[in-house]
């Protein structure tokens, strides 16, 4: 094998950890969303007695199932990333990410493992209330795993609460300054809002896809209805949450904000920030080639007036600079799409109001493309999270070719080849078992082997 320069070297180790949580988060947000999705269509079941919500409720439990099992395997591969491959980080930063890890795994995740076997198993076999309890403390627990996650990823983005000992390592001397970082608020609202963004673009393609071929199946009305309705409450919500995240870049890590932008030098005096629409950044030049961009525009959302700057790449080391071109157009594919579920979100309620959901063929087609929507925006979003922090992993304080083991770059090449081909033949298999249930729709029968469950189950109407 020909010698693998270190650059190299940590270029794999990089590139293993973002293939590895690429695949990880998508799936732990759809826990998130699914898990809040079902604790909404089992206290719909209880309040209503409409068995629809019954149908609806076992349907998207084997989905639930099916995402969890795929879930936890890339999850178990992450975590031990950090001792193998990172055992820099580990060893510097222990004592302040290790018990916020310790915390995901003891709270979040036995709160649900313990409890979703009721939740699974258990319909018709305990008391309503009982079970209804388990499917909200598994739906708690996947949100206080987004906690402790996001707490540690956050303090690596503006870390707070630690002091450095004389041997380089850090401690925490203020908890809660460490789990309440600058930007962890910010960075939970908006993980959240878009796992649920995410969560109803599918739940809406799903119901659009079999209106397609029953106008008159309930349980699809009630699938499109529900995703079209979070879509319109979460999308402009979102919008909210990640003006507001983007002010707390701008303060807490400006060279960030300025590879979103790309901004590689002030605007001449007088003038704002201009919204770049399109450019190519290079990084050798340290300029655009071929930007298009309507002036001032960008100080209006970046400082709420029209004259307002922000620090631009030019003004930092090249050696403190992330990839500006991959920051760049992530953060544009994030927006583009987030606004763009606003937009069906909208346009969903408008036809709502005129009494034409069910009929608007024309959206439901749309929402059958903007399946994934959510799911691409969100990743296209931690993209720009991760890359623009670089060239740190504790920004500011810890550089990643720091943070790096000493692994024979023969060894790391070898256990990317095997992540990803077990990655992709693990989520092949469980993207085409979800497709084959996603296919078929809720039938009414889908609790006939539940028949206590059954008679407690009144038949209402269908919308």
């Amino acid at each position: 094998m020909p010698d693998i320069s270190p650059e190299t070297a940590l270029l794999l180790a990089r590139t293993q950890f973002a293939f590895t949580i690429g695949f990880h988060i998508v799936l732990a947000a759809f826990t998130i969303g699914l898990a809040q999705f079902l604790m909404l269509l089992e206290g719909m079941w209880l309040w209503r007695r409409q068995q629809v919500w019954l149908s609806l409720w076992r349907y998207w439990s084997k989905i639930f199932a099916l995402n969890v099992a795929v879930g936890v395997v890339t999850g178990v591969v992450m975590e031990f990333a950090f001792g193998t491959n990172w055992s820099g980080l580990a060893s510097r930063t222990g004592a302040v990410l290790g018990p916020m890890l310790y915390m995901e795994v003891l709270v979040a995740f036995f709160l649900e493992t313990g409890f979703m076997g009721v939740m699974l198993f258990g319909m018709g076999k305990v008391r309503p209330w009982v079970h209804l309890m388990a499917t909200c403390i598994v739906a708690l627990g996947s949100f206080f795993s987004a906690f402790w996650i996001l707490a540690a990823n956050s303090w690596m983005q503006t870390p707070d609460g630690f002091a450095i000992g004389a041997d380089g390592r850090f401690r925490p001397v203020d908890w809660w300054a460490v789990i309440f970082n600058p930007s962890f608020p910010w960075r939970m609202a908006h993980m959240v809002a878009a796992a649920l963004l995410g969560t109803a673009c599918l739940v809406a393609a799903s119901g659009a896809w079999h209106l397609l071929r029953d106008v008159r199946h309930p349980a699809a009305r009630k699938m499109f209805s529900l995703g079209m309705w979070m879509l319109v409450v979460m999308a402009p919500l979102q919008i909210v949450l990640g003006d507001l995240h983007g002010e707390n870049t701008r303060d807490h890590q400006p060279v960030k904000l300025a590879a979103m932008e790309g901004s590689w030098n002030p605007p001449p005096p007088g003038e704002g920030e201009p919204m770049r629409l399109f450019a190519l950044p290079d990084m050798a030049e340290q300029r655009n080639h071929y930007e298009v961009a309507i002036p001032d525009i960008g100080s209006l959302y970046l400082r709420h007036n029209l004259s307002g700057t922000i620090h631009s790449l030019n003004q930092y080391p090249t050696n403190e600079l992330p990839w500006v071109p991959l920051v760049f157009w992530s953060f544009r594919l994030m927006v583009g799409l987030g606004l763009l579920m606003a937009t069906a979100g909208i346009a969903g309620l408008v036809v709502r109001l005129r009494g034409r959901l069910w009929r608007a063929r024309w959206l439901h087609k749309l929402m059958v493309l903007m399946a994934p929507a959510g799911f691409i925006a969100m990743l296209a979003g931690w993209v720009v999270t991760e890359a623009g922090r670089q060239p740190w992993t504790v920004y500011g304080l810890l550089r990643t070719d720091e943070s790096a083991s000493p692994i024979a770059p023969g060894l790391l090449l070898g256990s990317l080849a095997a992540t990803v081909t077990v990655y992709l033949l693990l989520f092949s298999l469980g993207l085409w078992f979800l497709l084959r249930l996603l296919a078929h729709p809720p039938q009414s029968d889908e609790e006939s082997a539940m028949p206590e469950v059954a008679q407690r189950t009144g038949r209402g109407a269908d919308e």
